[in-house]
């Protein structure tokens, strides 16, 4: 195994003094027997320039499918503007000094952001992989924190369950406030990223697409006139994005917008943003432009109240599924969907 740090938006290079590995037990403790150090071209330590990222060594660390590692790390002078996965939904522990090898922080501050940390990479004899692409619902805001119980992981736990498909990783490129049109406040928009978080990816065959909301969202209050954006440029959008897929042989589904009426924050519900979002949806269901169809939103509408989701699986934000709403998301894929693909 290995894995990628990243200062893609550092203000100055990054020193790491020392980070290590090992499988998670709970709460800030490891399995002691197995924290193991990791190298960086040979070394210990390494400094990761501004907009840059860096791979550790690959390390012979036996890893099971849905297993929990902890990654350790030491920032010897500390980071300004840390490039970060700001809704990381699992806790971060800080504490001070170097305590890359403790087996258990007994002191510091409690987060859920994931710094620096993009990617952990295990080599397989036969592995393929998923890449799920999108915005909060994606990112499994409102889930429960440390319980892994975004739709991604209930997918994910899905597929290990079925010899058949086994091999399939999924890989969550969520983030919470993601649009795919213009760059918003919380990072670069989908069309900037999806090279980086999606295309590049070791092994991956399929990519699911469940993004526009925020697109959606952020036209009914622009922060700019070209925020302002039309359902046909949306639209646009996820035509560019599946053929960028495409020209890679990469297949793409698409997933329909959730209902959201009542929703009044991150994003308020308009009339104006609901005839987008139908329109969107009845691309999405007939253009044929993507390869296959997950249709999250009706099996999450409240059948009374199409443009709402059903009470048993909102979070109370009417806008974000709650635990029991992203369960139900992972179990409306067709898992034969990948089939052919493995």
């Amino acid at each position: 195994m290995r894995i990628r740090l990243s200062n893609l938006f550092g203000r100055s290079a990054l020193g790491i003094g020392a980070a290590h590995v090992a499988v998670h037990a709970s709460g800030s403790s490891i399995r002691p027997e197995t924290d193991r150090a990791l190298t960086f071209a040979g070394k210990p330590s390494v400094t990761i320039a501004t907009g840059a990222d860096v791979l550790s060594d690959p390390l012979e660390f036996p890893v099971g499918a849905l297993e929990e590692l902890a990654i350790s790390l030491y920032l010897p002078a500390g980071a300004t503007a840390p490039t970060l996965h700001s809704d990381g939904n699992e806790s971060t522990f800080h504490a001070p000094g170097d305590a890359a090898a403790a087996t258990k922080f007994r002191a510091g501050q409690v987060d859920a952001h994931r710094y620096f940390l993009t990617d952990i990479e295990v080599r397989a004899d036969s592995a393929h992989a998923i890449v799920i692409v999108g915005d909060s619902i994606v990112d499994g805001y409102h889930s429960t924190r440390d319980r892994n119980t975004r739709w991604p992981d209930a997918l994910a736990t899905r597929l290990q369950a079925d010899p058949a498909f086994a091999s399939i990783a999924v890989v969550n490129a969520g983030i919470s406030g993601n649009r795919i049109i213009h760059d918003g406040p919380v990072g670069p928009s989908a069309l900037a990223r999806f090279e980086r978080d999606a295309l590049s990816k070791p092994g991956v065959d399929w990519i699911l697409l469940q993004e526009g909301m925020n697109d959606i969202g952020s036209a009914d209050e622009p922060e700019s006139p070209e925020d302002r954006v039309s359902a046909e440029q949306i639209i646009a959008g996820m035509t560019l994005l599946i053929a960028r897929a495409h020209a890679r042989g990469i297949k793409v589904g698409g997933a329909t917008l959730l209902p959201w009426a009542g929703a009044e924050t991150p994003l308020r519900y308009s009339q104006a943003g609901e005839a987008k979002r139908q329109t969107i949806n009845a691309w999405i269901r007939n253009a044929g432009a993507f390869d296959t169809l997950v249709d999250f939103e009706r099996s999450l509408r409240d059948p009374s109240r199409p443009d709402r989701l059903l009470a048993a699986y909102d979070s109370g934000d009417h806008l974000h599924p709650n635990d029991a709403g992203y369960k139900a998301m992972a179990a409306c894929v067709d898992l034969h969907l990948f089939a052919h693909d493995r």
